[in-house]
């Protein structure tokens, strides 16, 4: 008889009890060093998409692209074993299982958050350096500058909702991915949420971490600003584009709105439908 390749949600389920109490059950250094794998690995695929659609005028065409190219960051998170806070949403199973306890939790949200912080800016630092955002005549650091002028002219409720959606399909991806047994299949797991997350326009608070800090330290240089100008972007635009519009504008929205989409839409609503009171559903 074959064996399945693929845990039913019940068994799935039962899975993210054990997953949440060995996360948990790490060391801040570790969450943090793992922390900062995740971020890295996040931030090279939001580099690597922007390289691929600077020069896009299609909309839904760029973003299309995109997404293709973004479930990779995904993909390097999990299979690697590195940390990501917004997949570490779903810790909420274990602590409803009371397997894990919630200070537990916070805890490895704050210390990951920032270890994810921490590599998303180390990238973001590498790449402006390295004379990568020079491609196209300066086009790519323009590129770059607009899209963080974008996210950080969302208002507070757009960019809390689109957190809410964006983590709903990731926590979703991690779930599928969690549940096969063979690398194909976790690949294949991931790749169509965050495919589908990212045409959407959805907005990620980790990824967020490279793309407005990379726009941040690109207006610095007068090529990438008028480059920005070049495609639409207003002068007062670019100077109000700043480290604390990166947080209040943006970080903090998204990331409440990504702790609802992952934790609740996912991680409870799971936990009620086969772990409530011990007992599974299927």
């Amino acid at each position: 008889m074959m064996e399945r390749s693929i845990l039913s949600p019940s068994e799935n389920a039962e899975s993210f009890v054990e997953i949440g109490s060995a996360r948990t059950n790490l060391t801040i250094v570790k969450e943090f060093l793992l922390g900062i794998l995740g971020g890295a690995f996040i931030a090279f695929a939001a580099q690597g998409s922007n390289v691929a659609i600077h020069t896009i005028d299609s909309v839904g065409l760029s973003k299309t692209l995109a997404g293709a190219l973004f479930a990779t960051g995904l993909m390097m998170v999990v299979i690697s074993g590195a940390e990501l806070f917004t997949g570490n949403s779903l810790i909420v199973i274990s602590c409803l299982r009371r397997k894990s306890k919630w200070v537990s939790m916070f805890r490895n949200w704050l210390f990951v958050y920032l270890g994810n912080f921490v590599g998303s800016l180390l990238i973001a630092y590498f790449i402006l350096h390295s004379g990568h955002l020079g491609f196209s005549e300066g086009l790519l650091g323009g590129f770059t500058i607009k899209i963080a002028v974008y996210k950080t002219g969302l208002s507070f409720e757009s960019a809390f909702f689109m957190g809410i959606l964006c983590n709903w399909l990731v926590c979703i991806a991690i779930w599928m991915a969690s549940a096969s047994k063979d690398i194909a299949g976790k690949i294949l797991a991931i790749f169509f949420p965050i495919w589908l997350f990212i045409t959407s326009g959805f907005e990620h608070s980790v990824a967020n971490m490279y793309y407005i800090p990379a726009g941040i330290l690109a207006k610095a240089n007068e090529a990438f600003a008028q480059a920005a100008i070049s495609l639409g972007v207003s002068a007062e635009q670019i100077a109000n584009l700043n480290w604390g519009t990166l947080f209040t504008r943006n970080l903090i929205p998204v990331t409440l709105g990504n702790i609802v989409g992952g934790a609740f839409f996912v991680g409870t609503i799971y936990w009620f439908v086969y772990l409530r009171k011990g007992k599974s559903s299927r």
